[in-house]
């Protein structure tokens, strides 16, 4: 399976372009920690464009709905178990399956912190995610109400599985996602249409 495939999947399932978007930053952040790790960037890519692909149709994280639904689809179109395994572990709650890979870990360890640092790049008036720093992020993690649907613990726990440091991992997504910053939408276009 390809990556090609991967995106015929996930806008198969999913029309939301921020949903999308989030997508695609998890994926830039799975792909820099595979090659950091030296492990198979393309299917870390993958698992990290798929990780969500089902949860448009399937909003509610339940046994029968994100992410095992998906995982159903992604077994009955044969993808390896090792992706569908991982997609799965990123919800431990719901799935009952625990993240034991260096892989599952980091899925755990971007997913959030993608969110979070999309919300601190709305915020600048240029919106483009280029002019985002550790420190921005850093000032807003102290406001638990700025982007509270990102859960700091989760991102806090998730370092700590992967063995990096909290801000230093925040460099790492930062990075990441400042190199697909127009797919991503955040290349201050957004600024210049208000």
């Amino acid at each position: 399976m390809k990556r090609q495939d991967a995106w015929e999947l996930l806008n198969e399932y999913t029309k939301k372009p921020n949903l999308i978007k989030h997508m695609l930053a998890v994926e830039a952040a799975m792909r820099a920690y595979a090659r950091r790790f030296e492990k198979d960037e393309e299917k870390w890519g993958i698992v990290g464009l798929l990780h969500d692909f089902d949860y448009e149709r399937y909003p509610d994280i339940s046994p029968d709905g994100h992410p095992n639904a998906g995982a159903c689809v992604l077994r009955e179109r044969g993808w390896p178990e090792e992706i569908v395994r991982a997609v799965l572990s990123h919800a431990t709650e719901v799935t009952g399956v625990e993240r034991e890979t260096l892989m599952e870990k980091t899925l755990y360890a971007v997913d959030d912190l993608t969110g979070l640092i999309v919300a601190v790049a709305l915020v600048r008036p240029s919106k483009d995610i280029r002019d985002v720093r550790v420190k921005s992020v850093k000032k807003k993690w102290k406001d638990k109400r700025f982007a509270a649907g990102a859960h700091r613990e989760m991102i806090e726990e998730g370092a700590q599985m992967i063995g990096v440091e909290l801000w230093e991992h925040v460099g790492v997504v930062l990075e990441a996602m400042q190199g697909i910053a127009e797919e991503l939408g955040l290349d201050g276009y957004l600024a210049q249409q208000v």
